[in-house]
């Protein structure tokens, strides 16, 4: 049988897979996946499973689950040899490997990236992973329970700051969000009155929101700012060492919680470990088939899509124009590559990928948010409800659709569910110290390092 590798289960690969299991004939080609992670995660979900609207299970779609003929293999790929055929695997446990393949598919996605920003690594966390979502959700309720024991002043301040840094969808979707939590936990608290939240949204260029227009876009930081939040524009984080921000405004302040959600970057097996041709953002460069290449030198038996790819843009008329890298388009380039790869196998013929943008729709916390397409700009509950009904229709697998509306259901009746469990974390914690509680120093010093 032929040897198909595909690396990376995110949207694109997912759908890869799945398509091929549905177009492929029996003993036609093997699929294999290769993944660190057991599952895909609908990332549009982690701004509502920070703010607990959205169970985190639910936001993870399981590839074995759902990939029955596929071969799985939990590791990452550390370089691609394309002359050879061959990719080195990196498993969880254990040694480096060599897997070789017949076709290629490189669906590695993007990976967070960061700055050497003082302080960044050591107090920062992402919003591109299920566990990066739930973390934030329980550091917010546990910064709650602390600040409540605490007299007004410097300490409970600094508890109760939020700090996102990076304006784009991922970033005010969890900004906002998380802000509507916050708002909402206060009537549980007497203890804590709305003046001592504080909640920052830090952006480098003019506006946030880059795929929606400047006005929506002004509208979004009004919003926010009548919240009770605070959106510095033209702002780039200078320093965030032990907790203290410091902005390129000239502006201070000591933030507990800080969220980096400043763009993406290309994976680096993609960037620097293959002999793929790649363009200067480090992107692969794909032909309109999603074949790596170009018009004029196509390569053999190599397809790449999502993030990690340079997918020219047919739905718009701007000569260059690629593609957006969101959930929308690597999805659909994931089906579009399941089908083309069979017709390739098959004789078939092999089309274009081409898809007009349906607009953009962005959650900002409990019944807020914005959509637009065009010039039609919907605000509020209706732009909300259109953001859930899609992403519940978008959501693979009716399964994981019926899951997520019930928790919705659920929340509509009897509210969010408030509780933090962030020892989860750390659970061997209560039982080495059960027989020799630790004295309070030793108590924060521990916690401190496990945070």
């Amino acid at each position: 049988m032929r040897e198909i590798l595909i690396v990376g289960g995110g949207y694109a690969g997912f759908y890869t897979a799945w398509g091929l299991e549905k177009s492929l004939r029996a003993g036609e080609a093997r699929v294999t996946v290769v993944d660190p992670r057991p599952y895909m995660t609908y990332q549009p979900f982690l701004p509502e499973v920070t703010a607990g609207s959205v169970e985190a299970r639910h936001a993870a779609v399981s590839l074995r689950r759902h990939l029955h003929r596929t071969r799985l293999v939990a590791g990452s790929v550390t370089e691609i040899r394309h002359a050879d055929r061959a990719v080195t695997v990196r498993p969880v446990d254990g040694g480096d490997y060599e897997l070789r393949y017949d076709i290629l598919v490189v669906t590695a996605g993007a990976v967070t990236r960061t700055f050497p920003i003082p302080g960044l690594a050591q107090r920062a966390i992402g919003l591109k992973h299920v566990e990066e979502a739930v973390a934030i959700r329980d550091r917010l309720l546990t910064a709650f329970d602390q600040a409540a024991t605490l007299p007004p002043g410097g300490e409970r301040r600094k508890l109760l700051t939020v700090t996102f840094v990076g304006g784009g969808f991922s970033g005010v979707e969890g900004f906002g969000e998380l802000l509507s939590l916050a708002t909402a936990m206060l009537k549980f608290y007497p203890e804590l009155s709305p003046e001592d939240l504080s909640f920052h949204l830090v952006e480098a260029r003019d506006h946030i929101l880059p795929e929606v227009s400047d006005r929506p876009g002004e509208w979004v930081v009004r919003s926010l700012e009548r919240r009770g939040a605070h959106v510095h524009l033209n702002t780039q984080l200078v320093s965030a060492a032990d907790g203290h921000i410091v902005l390129s405004s000239g502006e201070e302040f000591d933030s507990e919680l800080i969220v980096w959600t400043a763009g993406n970057a290309s994976n680096p097996v993609v960037h620097n470990h293959t002999d793929l041709p790649v363009d200067e953002r480090g992107l692969l460069v794909v032909r309109p088939d999603l074949r790596v290449g170009t018009d004029s030198e196509p390569m053999a038996d190599v397809w790449a899509a999502g993030d990690d790819a340079a997918v020219p843009d047919l739905a718009l008329a701007t000569p260059g124009a690629r593609t957006v890298p969101n959930a929308q388009h690597a999805v659909r380039q994931g089906k579009r590559l399941a089908k083309n790869i069979a017709a390739h196998l098959h004789g078939g013929r092999i089309r274009d990928y081409r898809h007009g943008s349906l607009g953009v729709v962005a959650t900002l916390g409990l019944g807020r948010g914005i959509f637009q397409y065009r010039s039609i700009v919907i605000k509020g509950l209706p732009a909300w409800l259109m953001h859930r009904g899609y992403h519940v229709l978008a959501v693979p697998t009716w399964e994981r659709k019926v899951r997520v509306l019930t928790v919705w259901l659920t929340a509509a009746l009897f509210g969010r569910d408030l509780v933090s469990l962030a020892s989860v974390q750390r659970p061997r914690e209560a039982f080495v110290t059960s027989g020799n509680p630790p004295s309070s120093g030793e108590s924060r010093t521990s916690e401190a390092t496990a945070a």
